[in-house]
């Protein structure tokens, strides 16, 4: 939960991109620090469509706390390639809005446990919609995104539970992060050695 500390980090910074660690850059990324953020604090992409994953999917509206402050059908938005405008985030008092939801959450009956829910109460109306070109999702979870909108995606993201280094991975997707593992690390070395199966490679490699 660090992510939520991050004006405290670097009380120098104005600017700052957050990166998970299961993502792969493939495209410049200098454009986000251009991005008229309009005021906004979290500048992500979207991931709600139809009914999926908005707001009421995350939080529990049954909840009346829950239920007088937020919109059940708010677009939920995603982690993992995030530009936060950090004097906007120290003016919001964003990190004061997340220790408040934490404190009445120590129960566990606005949210189940997890980092996007947090984050979807902290930067409620403080979010900015992003390109969805910017980051692609799924690669760790869903078959079915095509080749096309991962060759456009500056940012492509491995979440879900078959990462690319597990032997469960999604192999049409492997050789985009196994690509850039350099093998004659001796880091990496070190890691094959204890689990063998991490040198596996796919045949487009």
């Amino acid at each position: 939960m660090y992510l939520f500390y991050l004006p405290e980090m670097y009380p120098k910074l104005h600017r700052i991109l957050f990166l998970d660690d299961d993502v792969v850059v493939q495209k410049d990324l200098t454009a986000l620090w251009k991005i008229d953020m309009g005021g906004k604090v979290n500048g992500a992409v979207e991931t709600c469509f139809g009914s999926f994953h908005r707001y009421a999917q995350y939080l529990n509206f049954s909840n009346s706390l829950i239920r007088e402050r937020f919109s059940p059908k708010s677009c939920a938005w995603a982690f993992g390639m995030n530009i936060f405008d950090l004097d906007a985030w120290r003016l919001e008092k964003c990190t004061e809005q997340y220790h408040y939801w934490q404190s009445l959450n120590e129960d566990h009956t606005l949210w189940k446990p997890g980092m996007l829910p947090p984050g979807l109460v902290t930067y409620y109306s403080t979010t900015k919609s992003l390109d969805k070109s910017w980051h692609v999702l799924g690669l760790g979870h869903n078959p079915s995104i095509s080749m096309d909108e991962i060759s456009r995606a500056a940012v492509i993201h491995f979440n879900g539970n078959m990462k690319p280094w597990l032997d469960i991975a999604l192999n049409q997707y492997k050789h985009l992060w196994t690509k850039y593992v350099d093998y004659e690390m001796e880091f990496v070395q070190m890691v094959v050695e204890l689990v063998p199966w991490a040198s596996h490679r796919t045949d487009s490699e």
